[in-house]
């Protein structure tokens, strides 16, 4: 690669979700996540409230974050809905992972609009996905309707929500090709 814009290029057109069942055992190094992290903190921001909060999960708590989803679970769901596989699924799940990132997001209503701050963290997660595509690290944004009972065990604040959580592993999964739509369909031109 001869220049910075077909560096990104490739790693923006290379980045892919990357599931928990396709993450090895190797551990991520801290100062990997670290600077994975890092990159969250340079995403736009309106009027600089830098609304992006994470909190890392590893080793014996992501354990606990299995439970949690698993106690939710069985107090959200009605006894007719309840499926053991999906109970058993939560567990499962963060112990693939190596690494699972709480995506939380602390709202200034009086300076910004909240879809702003929304609109602000997801530039920060796609600068982690892109700088762990980057550094050969899988992940993906997994956001299932029981994050919303998060907040007592992420010990949010009262203007904080969870919006998301981010695994990430070191992985065997093959390159597939992105399906996307030829661009030219989605863009229209206005000059004169």
């Amino acid at each position: 690669m001869s220049n910075k814009a077909e560096i990104i290029s490739e790693i923006i057109k290379n980045r892919r979700s990357v599931f928990p069942e396709s993450y090895t055992k190797e551990e991520i190094p801290t100062n990997i996540i670290e600077q994975i992290l890092e990159s969250a903190n340079y995403a736009p921001t309106h009027k600089l409230t830098q609304p992006w909060r994470f909190t890392v999960i590893r080793k014996n708590a992501k354990a606990k974050l299995g439970a949690e989803l698993g106690n939710i679970y069985k107090r959200v769901v009605t006894a007719e809905k309840f499926l053991q596989k999906k109970f058993d699924s939560f567990g499962q799940k963060t112990s693939q992972a190596d690494v699972i990132i709480a995506i939380n997001i602390q709202f200034h209503e009086d300076k910004v609009p909240n879809w702003e701050e929304i609109a602000a963290v997801s530039c920060a997660v796609q600068n982690m996905a892109l700088t762990a595509e980057a550094l050969k690290v899988g992940a993906y944004w997994s956001s299932p309707p029981l994050i919303d009972h998060l907040g007592d065990f992420l010990d949010l604040g009262e203007n904080e929500k969870c919006y998301g959580l981010f695994y990430m592993g070191y992985h065997n999964a093959e390159p597939r090709e992105a399906k996307r739509a030829p661009m030219n369909e989605k863009v229209k031109w206005m000059e004169g």
